[in-house]
């Protein structure tokens, strides 16, 4: 269709208000960058780490795996932050009526662009919904919202304009189609403001409501709110409609007052604020104790303001600025919320393995010695049970003759009929009541011997099987392949077999055949001219032979005998299963240390990285960009300046360090989450926050700008110029404090010297400079710190928690 043009205009050439202005949005969206940049690394983390370990689940097996897979992006924290920074800023531009509106509206485009000057009524208004966007040549179209363009003639495609024209923003009273009541004007610019932030005017409420025009765009875009008023108080209507903006969206609302200041304000109280103030204030937009002109405190969110001179509109800048600094800061707040979470998952982690790679050796070889003391112990005392077994079995059956006698005699016998005139019986019915004659005498001895032999070896039970077990259990928990399960449950019956002997000996087995075959051969010398007759005497008879013609000496040989059979055996096969578990171990163990590995030099140092940024951002709105005072000292790491004022802190020493490598950026990602999880302790230097300085020193390095609490001097200097012994003392003392307190946050310094102690003008130290600070499951056996103040054992890299002086005379 063929466009209309627009006449020249100031929108080439912004005046300071305009470069002002666009200067907010341009600083929102270059740090927009940044956390979208942060988003898709840490995404892309994410992901790295649940392929990486789908790809060795199948191979790893162990819980390790498992849990580093469930260190992901939470759902909810995603979604969020996919909404912030996929939203392009946006004012929207309410109002009493269309005057007001369409007053700010071309205040901020530096054009004449709406007419106004004409009465509205706002419950009869018919004017569009209006939307600027940025564009290389000027185009005025209907369009439905986000979705697409109608094809209609409007007057400003006729000829040249100004002021869009009239018959354009009105939706005619004649109009039938739905899409073309519903669209909105869209007019494209080529606006310096519009390249970073859309504009939307809403319509009267005639036309459309204030939370219709909202629905459709507040969940896609940073909402920057402007309510101009045009009379001297709000009326019903309009405080409803305040009112329900409040409670749907809690969003922040710049209220400008389009009167020009010559004009009275009527219903102002002499002294005290206008009408409208109090309305606001009563509508709760407006706070008592608050700056009225549009300056929020650092960190704090922004806040509602009135302006009541139009010539003030300016502040929008201001408050534009603190209302995306608002998202911004809630984005990278939550995001390194994420980070720091996931870091000390993995740092828990990575303890976790440490302490599995150092254990598991251990126990393996616990086990194998409390198993072959235990052994050895119990074939000592089979080998000096012997005798007493013997004369055990004596007396036992010495002291139950009489009983197993009398048992007998009145022994009731199991499917035998026995005649009651007391007539004989055949062979077999005689063979069968002698074997019960037997079993009675078998069970009672045999549980006899067993209970005093077990009394025995009970306490060996006690004090090396149930500590073993317990062992075995852990190794069974830290080995998750299948084969392992069968092998752990396979010495657990071993250890049964072996060491709990009421299960051996109640099974009769052993004493059962040697006490059944010297019964049989008592029968065998047994001859009868004719069948017996069944009756006490004969059956007292029976039991008397069988208990004589037992051999005390034969039964304890072959029991001890025995005994030492089933242990050795159960002993063979106890160090077979061992070593077959102790095999399994030895694979997943070299898993472990390579996950252990990947997790201490890949994945929490990545992390941590992403946690400085993210947190560096979060700094970096809130308080600003440090400014950089006189040098104070130097380091191998970086250089110490001198800050006087940030966050609120003051004063304060800035840490500038340069990373030249991959190596010295984890390092220092390491250090700041150490510092910033640590709590305070009087003892550490407080790390008020950091910054990233993407230009630092006017050029193209990135440096980390780390804001540290300031003291007077270091222990270095102060021993230079003197402290007495009590006060060195004194010194000491804080210092082993500090590190005592690290040491139990599970963090050792491993650089502690002169220079890193720092003193206040009352001479009380203070522990800094984290950056070889690490826990002990993150160490790598590397030798760090300086030589000079190093024990000698550390040249081995063996790091501890020994505390060693630090002062020399």
């Amino acid at each position: 269709m063929e466009e209309g043009a627009r006449r020249s205009s100031s929108s080439g050439n912004p005046g300071p208000f305009f470069r002002e202005l666009g200067r907010g949005f341009a600083y929102y969206n270059k740090h927009l960058g940044r956390l979208q940049q942060n988003l898709r690394d840490t995404k892309n983390f994410f992901r790295d780490i649940k392929h990486t370990y789908r790809e060795q689940e199948s191979d790893a097996g162990g819980d390790e795996i498992g849990q580093l897979q469930c260190i992901a992006f939470p759902r909810q924290e995603e979604e969020y932050l996919k909404l912030t920074v996929r939203c392009r800023p946006c004012i929207f531009i309410l109002g009493q009526n269309c005057n007001a509106r369409g007053r700010v509206t071309n205040s901020l485009l530096g054009d004449p662009l709406l007419p106004i000057g004409t009465h509205c009524n706002p419950d009869t208004c018919k004017r569009r919904r209006i939307r600027f966007r940025h564009g290389k040549q000027t185009l005025v179209s209907l369009a439905l919202p986000e979705q697409y363009e109608l094809v209609h003639q409007l007057v400003a495609h006729q000829g040249k304009w100004d002021t869009i024209p009239q018959e354009d923003l009105e939706v005619p009273e004649d109009e039938e189609d739905p899409a073309h009541r519903m669209a909105e004007l869209e007019v494209t610019l080529p606006h310096h403001l519009l390249q970073d932030v859309d504009i939307v005017v809403s319509p009267c409420r005639g036309s459309q409501s204030v939370t219709t025009t909202m629905e459709d765009y507040v969940d896609h875009v940073q909402s920057v709110i402007v309510y101009a008023v045009s009379e001297e108080a709000l009326i019903p209507e309009d405080q409803d409609e305040l009112t329900d903006i409040k409670t749907k969206y809690k969003l922040p609302v710049f209220f400008i007052r389009t009167s020009s200041s010559k004009d009275k304000l009527i219903g102002a109280p002499e002294g005290g604020r206008s009408a409208l103030y109090e309305q606001l204030m009563h509508l709760g937009y407006l706070k008592k104790g608050l700056c009225n002109c549009g300056a929020a405190g650092s960190g704090s969110p922004a806040p509602s303001i009135l302006v009541e001179q139009f010539e003030k509109l300016r502040q929008l800048s201001s408050f534009s600025r603190q209302v995306l600094q608002m998202h911004l800061v809630d984005a990278a707040m939550v995001l390194n919320m994420v980070h720091s979470r996931c870091l000390d998952l993995f740092i828990n982690k990575a303890f976790d393995m440490r302490r599995d790679l150092q254990i598991t050796p251990k126990r393996l070889e616990y086990t194998r010695q409390k198993e072959s003391e235990l052994f050895e112990s119990l074939m000592k005392i089979s080998d000096r049970k012997q005798e007493e077994l013997k004369d055990m079995i004596v007396e036992t059956l010495n002291s139950m003759r009489e009983q197993l006698l009398e048992d007998a005699a009145n022994m009731a016998f199991k499917d035998i009929a026995i005649p009651q005139n007391g007539e004989p019986i055949g062979t077999q019915e005689v063979k069968a009541c002698i074997f019960q004659i037997k079993e009675l005498i078998i069970s009672r001895l045999n549980q006899a011997v067993v209970n005093k032999l077990i009394s025995s070896v009970d306490y060996l039970r006690e004090s090396f099987v149930g500590t073993l077990e317990r062992c075995l259990r852990s190794l069974e928990r830290s080995q998750q392949e299948s084969s392992t399960h069968v092998t752990s449950n396979h010495l657990k019956q071993i250890l049964n077999a072996a060491y709990h002997v009421e299960v051996t000996f109640n099974s009769g087995s052993t004493v059962t055949r040697m006490v059944w075959e010297q019964i049989v051969q008592i029968i065998q010398r047994i001859s009868w001219v004719s069948p017996p007759a069944i009756t006490p005497e004969w059956k007292r008879k029976v039991a008397q032979d069988a208990i004589e013609s037992l051999s005390a000496s034969k039964l304890a040989k072959s029991i001890c005998s025995q005994f030492c059979k089933r242990l050795k055996s159960s002993h063979e096969a106890f160090a077979a299963s061992l070593k077959q578990l102790e095999v399994g171990h030895s694979g997943r163990l070299e898993k472990t240390e390579d996950l252990w590995l990947r997790v201490r030099k890949d994945h929490a140092p990545r992390l941590a990285r992403l946690s400085l940024e993210s947190r560096s951002l979060q700094d970096v709105l809130l308080h600003g960009k440090p400014r950089l005072g006189r040098e104070l000292g130097r380091g191998q790491y970086g250089v110490v300046y001198l800050c006087d004022s940030w966050g609120g802190h003051f004063p304060c020493a800035l840490k500038s360090v340069v990373p030249p490598d991959e190596k010295h950026w984890n390092d220092l990602a390491l250090e700041f989450h150490y510092m910033r999880s640590l709590p305070k302790h009087e003892r550490l230097v407080d790390l008020h926050g950091s910054v990233i300085d993407y230009k630092y020193g006017g050029g193209s390095s990135i440096a980390v700008l780390l804001i540290m609490e300031r003291l007077h001097r270091d222990l270095y200097a102060g021993l230079k110029a003197g402290l007495t012994l009590e006060t060195r003392l004194q010194i000491a003392l804080d210092v082993v404090e500090g590190i005592r307190f690290l040491h139990s946050q599970g963090l050792v310094h491993r650089d502690i010297k002169l220079k890193n102690v720092l003193l206040d003008k009352k001479n009380r130290a203070k522990i800094t400079d984290l950056g070889f600070c690490k826990p002990e499951a993150m160490m790598s056996g590397s030798i760090v710190g300086t030589p000079i103040h190093m024990a000698p054992e550390l040249f081995s890299g063996k790091y501890n928690n020994v505390i060693r002086p630090i002062l020399k005379n």
